[in-house]
């Protein structure tokens, strides 16, 4: 796979919607309004960032995003 050069804003979004994500996946999430809405926000702005109209592969480049931020997530988390 291609390492592909990420905004730090764009991976730190990603970082924080997996992170609302797996707050509300969790048994008896509390406050699931406030997170449903964060999750929404974290969502628009994923979806209309300015980098994706320069990726030469949006599919491919936003599922490189995820496995990203997520093996940052581990590492940080250990």
């Amino acid at each position: 796979m291609d390492v592909t050069d990420f905004p730090d804003d764009l991976v730190r979004t990603q970082a924080a919607w997996n992170a609302t994500y797996d707050a509300l996946a969790a048994p008896h999430p509390r406050d699931t309004t406030t997170l449903r809405r964060r999750l929404l926000l974290l969502s628009v702005r994923l979806w209309w960032h300015p980098y994706w109209e320069t990726a030469p592969s949006v599919p491919a480049a936003r599922c490189e995003l995820r496995q990203l931020a997520r093996a940052q997530g581990a590492v940080q988390a250990a």
